[in-house]
C-alpha cells in the first residue's frame, strides 16, 4: 500500500442541492436559500453544490421560478466559495441525448452565470458521454470532475474501477468523483477503492454517497483515512436518510486528526439553526416524509438505490399489486443482467425497475417492453461493461437491426439555431433557449407565467390578473 499523505479532508456542502432533492423533491425556493448565503460564504466549503440535477426541471416546473436567475443570485451572494453543478453528460440536466453544440452552450452558460465545478457523469460510465462535457468545460476554465457512478457485480472489479480512473484523468478532468448513488459502498471497501485509484491516477479523489443503507459515515472514515481529498456532506436539518451524512457530524469526527476540516462548529450551528424551521415545516406539510429520514437495509440487500425502490412500490400500488414486490426485487438483477449489468442510477435504474415491474404483473417476461428498455438494447444509452443478452436483444429490436456501437450524439445533427427558432417569440435572455430546449412544454409554460407576472395580463384568456402558479 502506497504512503497516505495525512492532510484536512475538504467538505463540499450540498444543502442547496442535492441534500433538499433527495429528502423534499427539490422543493426549496431560492428565497428560502439566499437569507443564509452569507454566513455559508464564510464557513470555508470546498465548493457548494447548488444547482444542476433536478433543480432546474423543478424551478420551472413547481415553482415558477428562472433556474438562471436562481444561480446568478447565488452568485452574486458567494464572494469567496466556489459553486458547482451536476450534470447528466450528453442529457445535461434532461432525459434525451442532445446534440454537442447544446451541451457546449450550456456549459458557456452555466460558467458565465457563475458556475465554478462541474460535475459530469453517464448512467452508463460510457466516456464518450462524457467527452464533450468535459472539453467544453476545461474550454471555459472551469473545474471539469467526472462522476463514476459506483455499482457492484463481478464484473465491477478494482481494475475496472482503476482503467475507467485513468481514462477519466486522461479525457482532462480534474478530479474523479466516486458517486455511490443508493449508499452500496461499504467501509472496508472504500478502503481498498480509494487506495486502488489514488495508486492510478494522480487528480483529486471526491466521495459523494447516501445515508440509505446506514453505512454512509464510515464509509467517508475509511475513504479519508484512505486518502480521499473531499467529502460531500449536508448541513444536519437536511442529512441522512436517503440524503448524505451531516456536516457538523463529519466535521467533529476529524476533528483534532490529521484530517481535521477546521470548520467553525458555531457557525455551523448558526446555519443548521437556520434550515431547521425549513425542515420542520416540510415535516408538517407532508412535503417531508419521514421514512425518507430512516435507514433502508433493503438497498445492500437487493442493491437497489433507495429512490428506485419507492418507485417500485408506487408502481405496484397503481398495479393493484402490491403482493408482487419481493418477485419484483427478485427480477431486477435479472433485467439488469439482461441489459449488460449497467449502473443502477437515473435514468438507468428507472428504465431496469419499470421494465422489472412489467415483466411480472404480465407472468411472462419482456411481453411488454418499454421504448426505453428497447432504446438501452440499441445502444442509444452507451456502452455497457456486459454485453446486452442477444436472444432478448433480436426478440425485441429484429434480427436485422441497426445497433449503434459509436457515440450515440453522432447521430444527432446540431439543435440550437432549430430550438432558437421555435421559441424566439419567448426570448428575453440567451439562457432561454436551453431552458426550452431541455423541457419544451415546461420552459413554455413558465415563459408564459413570466410575461404574465411583468405585464399583467393572463396569456391564456387575455384578461388583467395574476397568472396562476
Amino acid at each position: 500500500m502506497a504512503d497516505i499523505i495525512k492532510k484536512p479532508v475538504k467538505i463540499t456542502e450540498t444543502i442547496l442541492r442535492d441534500a433538499h432533492q433527495s429528502l423534499i423533491a427539490t422543493r426549496m425556493k431560492t428565497g428560502e436559500m439566499l437569507p443564509i448565503i452569507d454566513k455559508m460564504d464564510k464557513v470555508g466549503y470546498n465548493a457548494v453544490e447548488c444547482w444542476g440535477g433536478a433543480t432546474f426541471d423543478a424551478s420551472l416546473r413547481f415553482l415558477k421560478e428562472d433556474p438562471w436567475d436562481r444561480l446568478r443570485k447565488f452568485r452574486d451572494g458567494f464572494k469567496n466559495t466556489k459553486l458547482q453543478m451536476l450534470f447528466r453528460g450528453q442529457n445535461i440536466l434532461g432525459y434525451r441525448p442532445y446534440a454537442d453544440d447544446v451541451v457546449e452552450y450550456f456549459v458557456q452558460k452555466s460558467v458565465a452565470n457563475g458556475i465554478d465545478v462541474i460535475r459530469i457523469f453517464d448512467c452508463m460510465n460510457d466516456i464518450r458521454n462524457l467527452q464533450t462535457a468535459v472539453t467544453a468545460a476545461v474550454h471555459e476554465k472551469a473545474e471539469a470532475q467526472v462522476a463514476m457512478s459506483y455499482t457492484i457485480g463481478d464484473a465491477y472489479t478494482m481494475e475496472y474501477w482503476m482503467d475507467l480512473a485513468k481514462r477519466i484523468e486522461e479525457m482532462g478532468a480534474t478530479s474523479i468523483c466516486v458517486k455511490d448513488m443508493a449508499g452500496l459502498l461499504l467501509p472496508y471497501e472504500a478502503t481498498r477503492l480509494v487506495t486502488a485509484l489514488k495508486e492510478a491516477v494522480s487528480i483529486p479523489i471526491e466521495m459523494h454517497t447516501h445515508y440509505t443503507s446506514g453505512v454512509a459515515s464510515m464509509t467517508y472514515l475509511k475513504a479519508v483515512e484512505a486518502g480521499a481529498d473531499i467529502i460531500d456532506t449536508a448541513m444536519s436539518p437536511f442529512a441522512l436518510g436517503t440524503s448524505q451524512p451531516a456536516t457538523e457530524v463529519m466535521v467533529e469526527a476529524f476533528k483534532g486528526t490529521p484530517y481535521d476540516t477546521g470548520l467553525d462548529q458555531k457557525l455551523l450551528a448558526e446555519i443548521a439553526d437556520y434550515f431547521r424551521p425549513l425542515r420542520d415545516h416540510a415535516l408538517d406539510t407532508g412535503l417531508l416524509n419521514p421514512k425518507n429520514l430512516g435507514v433502508n437495509i433493503k438497498t445492500l440487500m437487493y442493491q437497489v438505490p433507495g429512490g428506485m425502490l419507492s418507485n417500485l412500490t408506487n408502481q405496484l400500488k397503481e398495479q393493484g399489486a402490491e403482493d408482487k414486490f419481493y418477485e419484483v426485487l427478485e427480477e431486477v438483477p435479472r433485467v439488469r443482467a439482461d441489459l449488460g449489468e449497467c449502473p443502477l442510477v437515473t435514468p438507468s435504474s428507472q428504465i431496469v425497475g419499470t421494465q422489472a415491474v412489467f415483466n411480472v404483473i404480465t407472468g411472462e417476461r419482456y411481453k411488454m417492453v418499454t421504448k426505453e428498455t428497447k432504446d438501452v438494447l440499441a445502444g442509444k444509452y452507451g456502452q455497457t461493461i456486459k454485453p446486452f443478452n442477444k436472444e432478448l436483444q433480436e426478440k425485441i429490436l429484429g434480427k436485422d437491426a441497426e445497433i449503434i456501437t459509436d457515440r450515440y450524439a453522432n447521430h444527432i445533427p446540431n439543435e440550437l439555431d432549430t430550438l432558437r427558432e421555435e421559441m424566439k417569440q419567448w426570448s428575453q435572455q440567451d439562457e432561454d433557449v436551453l431552458s426550452y430546449a431541455l423541457f419544451p412544454q415546461v420552459a413554455v409554460d413558465f415563459f408564459k407565467y413570466r410575461q404574465a407576472q411583468q405585464t399583467g395580463v393572463d396569456v391564456k384568456t387575455g384578461k388583467d390578473g395574476n397568472y396562476p402558479v
